[in-house]
Order: structure tokens, then C-alpha cells, then sequence
């Protein structure tokens, strides 16, 4: 599929926010692993998704589809397959991660795998962390990465896990603890990335009935006596598909307004907004939705988006279209996503005529004058968004292998022509 967005300016536009891909995989795996019956409602339909469902599945849970909800037959931490399996899970890195951990509960070896890229895509501070805690790991290809074997059972005790590089190796080992013999402390050494996905993490966690006590991100204590309740669930708004279109406001010096959206969400993401305000965009929060209207020029701004990684890209985009140049900074984990969002940023925005510093943690956009071009996106959701936003901005740049957005969000294409025409 190739897109090549018309340009536009001076918009007026209304979207409604898709629910959030991070909120439906972990209510997934929490009413999966829950005694009794649970009902989301409006969860995420999309390929990442589909895989965690499907994964689970072929643990043995039931999980039916009924009118933008899904019901799920928890197994009350026994997953009810007791056959050896291997877990198909393509290029979603949240799936095959958070059921890492979650498979030492099945009492027979799972292996997970996935496409080439995510054999590229490390998972080795997860597999030194289970063994403390009754897992064992074998990599069948690559020391540290991907396809791995697990065994062993999930016990329990004190584990130290690296969050350096994801934040979903302390989650996987977070939504599976309630069903440890002995409970979970784990200890984190430094600061983990992407943060706010822990906030998330526990925040499903606790909805479905676990009690976890923690101290900051260095420490959480998940107890075996409060284990996940089967419930009815709706999965919020997502604030990284919402991105984009606020970028377009900003971008093409309009005004967005989004619905579905949790105002005191514990997204990271919806720091985005903040980003946008100091560019020099107006914020509105009003009931049942949110505001970004741009009417002057964007100015540069130094951001840490370490919380907030899903939108780097499109905040690199809109820094395109300021005056002066933007810093973003504690990005460097961005490395080991669908792509290297990093480089691969860089490298795109130069193509189309921006100037772009690359640092060790950081990206530094240089604007200049912009023209249109073709975007690979390489297979990765968030580059092909973020370079659409641009392309409504700056006109004629086509978006080859399009059909990519279908990994977070697959109705992107059809909104954007529903909007704009």
C-alpha cells in the first residue's frame, strides 16, 4: 500500500482516539490469568494485539469476540494447556515479553519467537532475572535475544532485574507475580526505561485485584495472597495514536480536537501535550475531549521524552516546522524498537531536507527548508504515521508499505481520509 497525504492548512478537525495497544495487551493477560469471567470493552483490534490474544489461546484460554468487546475465561493462574508449545508473536515485543514470565506458570516448555527483527530485539536482562524466581531460559539462536525456550516454574522470591533497555522485562515479571508460590520483590538497580509503561503496568494490575506495594521505580512487593478477580474492563483512550493527530494541528497550523481521551491518565504519553505547548501551541482540556490549536510560528525546545517514547518521532516531525532547533533527549533504548527509531528518524527527516544531529541519547532537529520525497517506513507503525503528519504538512512525500499501521492502529488511513477528504 502506498499513501501520499495532500497537503493542508488552516484545519478544523475532530478525531476520536483508538483505545490504547500498552492498557489492552496488560488487561488481556490480567483477565487471562483472573478466577472467573472477564468482559473488556473496547479493546484494541490490531495485530500486536491479536498476537497476545492468540498466544494466549494457544495456552488454552478462552477468549471470544463479541461487538467491540472481548470476553475472557480466566484460569486462575493455570493456564489450562499442559502441552509443550511455542508462541508465534511476529514482531510485537510487548507480547512475547510479557508472556515471558507468564509461560513459567504453564508447567511444561514454551517457546517464544518472532520475526527477524524481533530477533534482533534483546531480551536478555528478562532471562537473567528468572532463574532467581524459578525460571529457567535457553536461547536457541543468539545468546540474549530471541527465539527463547522457557522452563521452569514461578516461585517466587527476591529477583534484580535491568530496566535499562525496557521497562517491559520488570512488567512481564510484574503481571505474572500474584501467581508466584512465595510472592515477588524485585529490585531495580538504575532507573528503568519508558517508566510510565510501569505505571500502567500496575495500574491494570491493580484494577483486576493485586496488591503490589512499591518505593518509587527502585522496588515493588507483589503478594500471592491477592490474586487477579474477573471483572468488566474498559480500555482508555490511546495517547500515542492520539499523537498524531494533535502533530497535524501543530504541523499544519490548525486546530484538533480528540475525544477518548482519560485526562489523568497515567499514559506517558500524554506528555506530548506538554511538548506541543512549549513549541507554542495552545492546550485545551474541556469534558470529553482535548484541544491543540496552533495560530503563530512553533519554536525549539530542549524535551526529555524518556517517559514519553512512543511519541519521539512525531514530535520530531513537528520540530521540522519550527524556527529554531529542538533537542530530544533520553531516547537512547528507541534503538531496540520495530526499528532503529533513532538513525532511522534521522536519516528520513535529512531525505526530505531537515537537519538532524544524532547523539548517544539524544536527537537534535535543525530546520530548514522541507520538500517532498518517499518514506520506507521499514516495516514500523510510528514512522509511517509520524512521516504522514509531515506529509500533510509539507506535500508530496509518499509513505510506501503503509499498510504497516495496522500493528497499533489500523483504522489510521481511513480517519485521516475521513477528515481531510
Amino acid at each position: 500500500m502506498i499513501v501520499t497525504p495532500k497537503k493542508i492548512t488552516g484545519l478544523d478537525l475532530t478525531f476520536t482516539a483508538p483505545p490504547s495497544k500498552s492498557y489492552t495487551h496488560r488487561a488481556l493477560i490480567a483477565a487471562a490469568l483472573a478466577k472467573g469471567k472477564s468482559t473488556l470493552f473496547r479493546p484494541l483490534e490490531s495485530e500486536d494485539t491479536r498476537l497476545t490474544a492468540g498466544a494466549l489461546r494457544s495456552l488454552g484460554i478462552v477468549i471470544e469476540e463479541q461487538n467491540r468487546k472481548l470476553v475472557v475465561i480466566g484460569c486462575d493462574g493455570r493456564p489450562p494447556d499442559r502441552r509443550p508449545a511455542t508462541l508465534e508473536l511476529d514482531n510485537s515485543g510487548t507480547s512475547l515479553r510479557l508472556l515471558t514470565t507468564l509461560a513459567l506458570l504453564c508447567h511444561h516448555p514454551v517457546v517464544l519467537t518472532g520475526s527477524a527483527r524481533m530477533q534482533e530485539r534483546p531480551i536478555g536482562p528478562l532471562a537473567d532475572a528468572l532463574p532467581a524466581i524459578g525460571g529457567s531460559v535457553e536461547f536457541l539462536r543468539e545468546l540474549g535475544y530471541p527465539p527463547i525456550r522457557v522452563s521452569g516454574k514461578l516461585i517466587g522470591g527476591p529477583v534484580v532485574i535491568d530496566g535499562a533497555v525496557s521497562s517491559q522485562f520488570i512488567s512481564s515479571i510484574l503481571m505474572a507475580a500474584p501467581y508466584a508460590e512465595c510472592g515477588v520483590e524485585a529490585v531495580l538497580p538504575a532507573s528503568p526505561a519508558s517508566a510510565s509503561y510501569l505505571d500502567i503496568t500496575l495500574d491494570v494490575m491493580g484494577a483486576f485485584g493485586a496488591d503490589i506495594r512499591r518505593t518509587g521505580y527502585e522496588r515493588f512487593v507483589v503478594s500471592p495472597s491477592e490474586r487477579y478477580t474477573g471483572r468488566r474492563y474498559t480500555i482508555e483512550g490511546d495517547y500515542s495514536s492520539a499523537s498524531y493527530f494533535f502533530a497535524i494541528a501543530a504541523a499544519c497550523r490548525g486546530k484538533v480536537r480528540v475525544t477518548n481521551l482519560v485526562q489523568d491518565s497515567v499514559q506517558g504519553d500524554r506528555r506530548f501535550l506538554d511538548a506541543l505547548e512549549e513549541m507554542g501551541c495552545s492546550i485545551t482540556y474541556a469534558k470529553g475531549f482535548i484541544t491543540v490549536e496552533r495560530t503563530g510560528d512553533l519554536r525549539g525546545i530542549t524535551f526529555d521524552m524518556s517517559t514519553s517514547p512512543d511519541t519521539v518521532q512525531t514530535l520530531s516531525v513537528v520540530a521540522a516546522m519550527a524556527t529554531t532547533p529542538t533537542t530530544i533527549t533520553g531516547i537512547g533504548h528507541l534503538k531496540f524498537k520495530e526499528s532503529d527509531r533513532i538513525n532511522g528518524t534521522a536519516d528520513k527527516l535529512r531525505s526530505l531536507g531537515c537537519g538532524v544531529d544524532v547523539g548517544e541519547d539524544s536527537l537534535t532537529i535543525l530546520p530548514a527548508p522541507l520538500h517532498g520525497g518517499t518514506i520506507d517506513p521499514e516495516n514500523d507503525h510510528r514512522t509511517a504515521m509520524s512521516f504522514a503528519v509531515l506529509g500533510l504538512a509539507v506535500g508530496e512525500v509518499t509513505i510506501t508499505n503503509a499498510e504497516c499501521v495496522s500493528k497499533s492502529f489500523p483504522g489510521f488511513w481511513d480517519k485521516l481520509s475521513e477528515a481531510i477528504g
